[in-house]
């Protein structure tokens, strides 16, 4: 197999060996070494990178992600770029750090599927050797019979990391859903996964009053962040709404409710936008907004629909809390098919 050798230039220069097939970012990750990531589908434009020198293929990507003039100067989305010479890339000044898991091919067994709610279910995987992962980073499934993968965030906090707990809504003729899923996923069938991933992750250095904004299965990721932190400080002030269209939607109330009596700090906000039945009717930003004066001093994870994270970001803001701390993932439609193999390589 013909590799290439892909140097990210700068104060702290690193190296790994990319595979001709294979897309630069997984090779970074898979040898532990950091590029920002986010949705891995060419549709966010996190892993934009330069290069400046070497060569690399890569679908035209969406002007709304990659601006014509970036293309010309040189810049590449490192999740759908594979080498074809050695290269030297530039990763942006304001990347900052992120979580440095190795990225790994997984083989999970189906140990549960539990319904949750109208057309959401819990998945719980066990896979044999432990997941070292950030709590709201998510896992690649590969949707047997078929090159697509499907993205699902991990619901359980890193310290359970041998059972992996995901949430998964039925997407009317979705091939992973209604095509797998929920059409014939069983106990103890196998299920091939490859991660983790994201860069939407929990900041464990920052102690301040949490607030979290869930629109539909947006609430996975939350309850493996909210986890992990009041492990840390049972004391630990956390806000959460969680917003669905109807009551047959919620999820995890029964849990939400049990975590609220074990610790004072939390607290707990269903809100329903099509019907009355719930602590608000409405949306969780309108409701962020009725509940606070003033956000300074607290931090912010979204996590859901576009609109629904847009609108709560503007929330936020609006009462005054720094762009800095405002962290989010905007779940959104499945892009395009995408090999499997193409970057996979076997441990």
């Amino acid at each position: 197999m013909v590799s290439y050798s892909v140097e990210v230039s700068g104060s702290d220069p690193r190296t790994v060996t990319c595979g001709e097939d294979q897309r630069l970012l997984d090779a970074f990750l898979r040898s532990g070494v950091y590029l920002p990531n986010s949705c891995n589908q060419g549709t966010c434009g996190t892993c934009k990178v330069k290069v400046l020198s070497g060569s690399v293929d890569q679908p035209a990507p969406s002007e709304t992600v990659v601006s014509a003039d970036d293309q010309a100067a040189g810049h590449v989305l490192a999740c759908q770029s594979t080498p074809t010479s050695d290269v030297r890339i530039e990763v942006p000044l304001d990347a900052g750090t992120g979580p440095r898991h190795v990225l790994r091919d997984l083989c999970g067994t189906v140990h549960e599927i539990r319904e949750l709610a109208d057309d959401t279910v819990a998945l719980a995987v066990g896979i044999d050797e432990p997941l070292d992962f950030s709590a709201g980073q998510y896992i690649e499934f590969r949707v047997p019979g078929t090159g697509d993968v499907r993205q699902y965030s991990m619901a359980n906090p890193p310290s359970r990391s041998d059972r992996l707990e995901f949430h998964i809504r039925r997407v009317a003729g979705g091939r992973a859903t209604d095509g797998w899923i929920f059409d014939s996923l069983q106990h103890g069938h196998p299920i091939e996964m490859r991660g983790p991933w994201g860069d939407f992750v929990h900041d464990r250095d920052v102690d301040a009053p949490m607030i979290l904004l869930a629109g539909g299965t947006g609430l996975a990721p939350l309850k493996s962040i909210a986890l992990e932190a009041l492990s840390a400080d049972p004391e630990r002030e956390i806000h959460l709404y969680h917003g669905v269209r109807h009551s047959r939607d919620l999820y995890d109330v029964d849990f939400w409710e049990s975590v609220t009596r074990r610790h004072s700090g939390v607290r707990y906000v269903p809100c329903l936008s099509r019907e009355d039945g719930a602590d608000r009717r409405g949306y969780v930003g309108d409701a962020l907004v009725e509940d606070f004066d003033s956000l300074r001093g607290h931090v912010a994870y979204l996590c859901g629909p576009p609109a629904m994270v847009d609108a709560g970001v503007r929330a936020c803001k609006r009462r005054r809390m720094p762009g800095r701390n405002i962290h989010r993932e905007k779940y959104t439609p499945a892009a395009v098919t995408r090999e499997w193999g193409a970057e996979s390589v076997p441990a």
